[in-house]
């Protein structure tokens, strides 16, 4: 695992080669908890082992559900307990994952049932204790569920009880959200409704209809009927899109570059940063396209190219939400003045990823102005020469690393360990493309 500083020495030559990224985070937290909360025996294929992942696999273990990798063929088996998980006997750490707090807060919270209320505390890190879980404790309680916060944030305590169906508007299009809803509703009486203002990523809705629950989708209005007991469902964990961008961006960036990024998911909910890099002016292309299971993938075939300012609308932000700090570093090696709005959601992750996108881009050398919910970029001549402070957030740790090959001198990273949360093997492989 990559740990301490780490030095960047601008790219001298193109980026070639055939890689592989680490499975979608966002398909492996599903795949382990619905799996885990579903009726029969189910295989994961393609497990990835980062932090978050392993977070919601010890979480899901800690309920009672039996979790174990096969030594031959490394798969991952799963017996589920059929919606009915025992308690713990402390408070189920959720490391630094928001995805599993979040869903586990819909899940836990139908839990009481005819033997009354079971209380569930959810924790996590000094990070993860930093981001807003009020947001996902309101819209629950229209289904009748009880959540206690610390004054908004975690440690929460769930009190698992009886719930009724519910009609619920989002404020924000949340795939965290939605999904504790939709974990809420498959334990609720009748039918509920879920609309959202934007599409968010899909996968949850995805996974459970492949598990057999009633599920319907009508525009951006998602109507479940409860109670509803999934079925187990094997899944192979395609790549994941968020990781093989900063792959794909490196290779834009980088003259004369010929990267295949292979087995990675085109999820049209996730592909958002592809179609974003195609308007810049990117020459990307997606090969061996495969339709079959929950989920398409595909590879990314990306050669440097010279790109172009952008403008990014509200309206595109949930499809690119994880890859907008990397887009930023793509704007500052463009040419004109890129311009990402309505985007304020950045505010609540891992870090302030507005005013952390900000500080690395202006420590290297961009023009960049900062906005209330996102930022403008004026791309030009990057020169590095400084030590980037990615504020112990992964996607800023492998943004720095990617505008580093396109600044004109060295740049260091003051602390690469937290890339351990998505993509532990991204610096090994990125140097395996320099050669």
């Amino acid at each position: 695992m990559a740990v301490g500083r780490l030095r960047i020495e601008p790219a001298r030559a193109p980026l070639r080669g055939r890689v592989s990224v680490p499975g979608d985070k966002s398909i492996a937290h599903r795949a382990l908890m619905f799996n885990a909360a579903a009726r029969g025996r189910s295989r994961v294929k393609g497990l990835p082992g980062g932090a978050d992942v392993m977070s919601t696999l010890r979480a899901m273990q800690s309920l009672g559900a039996h979790i174990s990798r096969e030594s031959t063929s490394g798969d991952t088996i799963i017996e589920g307990r059929g919606l009915e998980f025992s308690v713990p006997a402390g408070p189920i750490d959720c490391g630094n994952s928001g995805t599993t707090m979040r869903l586990l807060s819909g899940l836990l919270s139908g839990q009481g049932g005819r033997a009354g209320t079971s209380r569930f505390e959810l924790d996590g890190d000094s990070s993860l204790r930093r981001r807003p879980m009020d947001r996902v404790a309101r819209p629950l309680a229209k289904f009748g569920a009880a959540i206690e916060t610390s004054g908004g944030r975690a440690p929460i305590v769930v009190h698992g009880r009886r719930l009724h169906a519910a009609a619920v508007s989002l404020e924000v299009a949340s795939a965290q959200l939605k999904s504790a809803l939709l974990l809420a509703a498959i334990q609720a009486e009748g039918e509920s409704e879920i609309i959202e203002p934007a599409l968010s990523r899909d996968h949850s809705e995805r996974m459970l209809q492949a598990m057999g629950v009633d599920l319907v989708r009508e525009s951006l209005s998602l109507r479940v009927r409860g109670p509803a007991l999934p079925h187990a469902v094997d899944v192979e964990v395609c790549g994941d899109p968020s990781s093989a961008a900063f792959l794909a961006v490196a290779a834009s960036i980088v003259e004369g570059s010929d990267v295949l990024i292979e087995n990675v998911c085109i999820n049209p909910t996730r592909t958002g940063f592809l179609k974003v890099l195609e308007r810049m002016g990117a020459d990307i292309t997606v090969e061996a396209v495969e339709r079959s299971g929950v989920e398409p993938k595909g590879s990314l075939r990306v050669r440097g190219a010279r790109l172009e300012a952008f403008q990014l609308k509200a309206e595109e932000v949930p499809a690119t939400i994880d890859e907008l700090p990397l887009l930023a570093v793509a704007a500052a090696c463009a040419q004109g003045r890129s311009v990402i709005g309505g985007a304020g959601e950045l505010r609540v992750k891992e870090s302030d990823r507005i005013s952390s996108t900000v500080a690395l881009l202006e420590s290297i050398g961009a023009e960049v102005y900062e906005r209330p919910d996102g930022l403008e970029i004026v791309g030009g001549a990057l020169e590095g020469a400084a030590v980037v402070d990615a504020a112990g957030d992964h996607r800023l740790v492998m943004s720095a690393a990617v505008a580093g090959l396109a600044c004109r001198h060295p740049l260091e990273i003051g602390d690469i360990s937290p890339v351990a949360v998505s993509f532990p093997e991204f610096f090994s492989v990125l140097e395996g493309l320099r050669g």
